[in-house]
């Protein structure tokens, strides 16, 4: 959940590029998913594909937090404090 006080997360379009395909690939397999459920897949087969969505998930939110930390710390001696902490908090709530 974002808060009014969290600062925007600046990307570098690169970075957001390769975040949007993770999140777009995690967007097929879920729809995959919800097939193999409606078509009475083997449950294996069903949680293993889950277990493979969420880490790519995982792996964009990851990559999100890790440009923005870059973002953050880039040609600074003096990182903005309150972005540190809201991506903290961003962290946190992937683990």
């Amino acid at each position: 959940m974002v808060r009014p006080s969290d600062p925007p997360l600046d990307l570098a379009p690169d970075e957001k590029a390769a975040i949007v395909k993770r999140l777009r690939r995690a967007q097929g397999q879920i729809g995959g998913i919800a097939r193999m459920v409606e078509e009475d897949r083997d449950c294996a087969a069903v949680v293993a594909q889950l277990a493979a969505a969420r880490k790519a998930l995982d792996r964009a939110g990851f990559a999100l937090i890790n440009g923005g930390l870059r973002q953050c710390l880039k040609g600074s001696g003096n990182p903005d404090e309150e972005r540190l902490k809201a991506l903290e908090r961003l962290f946190l709530h992937l683990t």
